[in-house]
């Protein structure tokens, strides 16, 4: 950096992007390494060489131990030392991050004192099958439950073993209505009929059970609504329990209603109708004159609500075209998931009121989406949760699109603009100064940023700007090592 360019306002951010930077010569690693400020992401390079990585071992600094445990790319002589550090926090993160260990430092961890080491150990679907089904027994029903949620492919013996442990919230985990990881289990069919009858597994057994008349009636009765829920979509349900939960007391009830395939058309427009009318607002589910009961069935009826936008029906993907114009987003949406429709089914669909509609139609035919419609979809997206992404990421932009979004008003569409990397330098540089922080960031990586520009983002007051500036391969290694010393390393 030149005498005069300005110091980072956040050094320790600014040294975090180095530590990512691809092009941080194997020098400038080393001299990182000796840094005690941050958290120590450079040990989470794949660049690491031998020395480093001992260097590292031997400086028994807890963050980039730490670091160094969560890099899946550790030779198995430093996994096996990490095995035995006496910190149970670096155990766990190795127990996180180990990727092809060896089989001993495995079963090291499997044995470890540390319950929090054991699951994480059991949330992993890529160590021998015989180390996780010793989980199965473990003394902690911490790491059982855990095994039971993730290890979805567990062999029958292991997962009998899981649906007939003593504590409930084992057994709750092992038969349940969702899983952290897919395809979810099938139970052995012996077990059903105990699992429908043990109250904390009933709501994940419903799916599996042969369903005759008198056990729908009697699911239909059940206190808890996730059985009734999960009755409600059950295949085999006899109509005339079908008819009888489309009154269900519970809004998530007659959601699993309304998306039936056999439900008649005035009874799933009765629940639409009813469902929509009772929204509520947040000042509504913060009203301090609501008992417990009658606080949980508003942010379940408000959930049932998020859900008709949301609810993907399989069978309306498999036949789109009766639905293409359906009153019910979520139709609309099922729809646009199919990957055979014919053009004008697509074009209407990206021209849909609803812009999950045409968010996914057009992730679903990108191939389809012109520049303009790309343009419009993705200025009018409309997330329903906080997200990062955009249609933009999947959809293609050509430069000249790219350019004239520099200089829009709306700064989001301005974050688009950098994604061109032949961007002119004096639109890169005009981004670069952007009063938005989001433009500066996404700019901060561009290869045709002027190095006196770079230098200021260096400095920029946004944390994220400086750090994103950082990790861009085509800061100078002059640059680089001036950052370093600056930081007394």
């Amino acid at each position: 950096m030149a005498d005069d360019a300005p110091t980072p306002a956040h050094l320790s951010k600014v040294l975090d992007g180095l530590a990512e930077n691809p092009a941080l010569p194997t020098g400038l690693v080393r001299r990182l390494v000796r840094y005690r400020g941050g958290f120590g992401h450079v040990a989470t390079r794949a660049d690491l060489t031998l020395d480093i990585i001992e260097e590292i071992l031997a400086s028994d600094h807890h963050w980039l131990l730490h670091s160094l445990a969560l890099n899946p790319r550790m030779p198995n002589n430093a996994r096996r030392r990490l095995a035995a550090h006496a910190d149970p926090a670096i155990r766990a993160a190795l127990a996180a991050g180990a990727r092809d260990a060896s089989r001993d430092v495995y079963e090291r961890l499997v044995d470890d004192p540390h319950t929090q080491v054991r699951t994480y150990l059991a949330e992993r679907d890529d160590i021998p099958a015989y180390l996780l089904a010793r989980l199965a027994t473990d003394p902690d029903p911490q790491v059982r439950t855990t095994l039971a949620r993730w290890w979805t492919q567990a062999p029958e013996t292991t997962r009998r073993i899981l649906l007939t442990d003593p504590v409930d919230e084992v057994r709750a985990a092992a038969c349940a209505t969702y899983y952290a990881r897919s395809p979810h289990p099938v139970p052995p069919p012996d077990l059903v009929t105990g699992l429908l009858a043990d109250p904390v597994t009933r709501a994940g057994a419903v799916r599996h059970a042969i369903l005759t008349p008198q056990l729908a009636a009697q699911l239909a009765g059940d206190p808890d609504h996730q059985v009734r829920r999960q009755l409600a979509e059950h295949p085999q349900l006899p109509p005339p329990v079908r008819d009888l939960l489309t009154d269900d007391p519970s809004a998530n009830v007659r959601v699993g209603i309304f998306g039936r395939r056999d439900t008649p058309e005035p009874a799933r427009h009765r629940i639409y109708e009813d469902i929509q009318q009772g929204e509520r607002t947040l000042t509504d589910l913060l009203d301090d004159d609501l008992d417990d009961n009658s606080l949980l069935q508003q942010v379940e009826d408000d959930m049932a609500l998020a859900e008709l936008r949301h609810l993907r029906l399989d069978w309306v993907t498999a036949d789109p075209l009766p639905h293409l114009s359906s009153p019910y987003i979520c139709f609309r949406r099922s729809a646009a998931r199919n990957p055979a429709l014919p053009a004008d089914a697509v074009i209407r669909l990206l021209n849909d009121d609803d812009s999950g509609v045409r968010t996914t139609m057009a992730t679903h035919a990108p191939h389809l989406v012109d520049p303009a419609t790309a343009e419009r979809i993705d200025r009018e997206f409309r997330p329903e949760k906080k997200t990062k992404w955009r249609p933009a990421d999947i959809l293609t932009f050509p430069p000249q699109t790219l350019r004239r979004l520099a200089t829009d008003p709306d700064p989001r569409m301005r974050c688009l603009a950098p994604r061109d990397v032949d961007l002119p330098v004096e639109l890169a540089e005009r981004l670069a100064t952007d009063p938005e922080s989001r433009v500066r960031r996404a700019v901060a990586e561009h290869p045709h940023l002027p190095v006196h520009v770079r230098r200021a983002l260096l400095a920029d007051p946004d944390e994220w700007v400086a750090h994103a500036t950082a990790t861009a391969p085509t800061l100078p290694v002059t640059e680089m090592d001036q950052l370093l010393t600056l930081a007394g390393i």
